[in-house]
């Protein structure tokens, strides 16, 4: 068995990482400036685009960088846009639904066979229901005894 020449085994010596400005680009390192444009999500495996999101783009390579609150507050534009098509109740529907009928976030997700911290991401706008979810939403808020019906029969 041969060993390997010494010169093969040497390692490159290790680069340190530039340190960028804050509002300079990821990619180029150009610094950014302040934009406003129509972007794209999906929601529900559903392209949805949401005008006029604030973000940051490189004019040199056209990077788009949004901040941890631009970018919270585009992906809840989305599901509130998603929910108008479709005619879904919104978050605060949602909420206003729970606390007529004296139940807490985890009680409504329980009735309704969900995880514990589902109905608190509708609410906030992070997660949109589904159509089925919706109407029995509906069905707890315009029918009386459903609610009853709900807890007599849930697991």
């Amino acid at each position: 068995m041969k060993r390997a020449d010494k010169s093969a085994r040497r390692k490159t010596p290790s680069r340190r990482a530039a340190i960028l400005p804050d509002d300079a680009c990821p990619t180029c390192g150009t610094m950014m400036r302040e934009a406003r444009a129509t972007l794209h999500t999906p929601v529900d495996g559903e392209d949805v685009a949401v005008p006029d999101v604030p973000h940051f783009k490189c004019p040199k390579c056209r990077e788009q960088v949004l901040t941890y609150t631009q970018a919270r507050r585009f992906e809840e534009d989305a599901i509130a846009l998603y929910r108008k098509k479709y005619g879904l109740l919104s978050g605060d529907q949602i909420r206003a639904i729970r606390e007529r009928n004296n139940l807490t976030q985890v009680e409504l997700a329980r009735l309704l066979r969900l995880g514990p911290n589902t109905i608190s991401r509708w609410e906030s706008g992070r997660n949109v229901q589904t159509a089925a979810l919706d109407v029995l939403l509906r069905l707890i808020r315009d029918l009386p005894g459903s609610l009853d019906y709900l807890r007599d029969h849930a697991a």
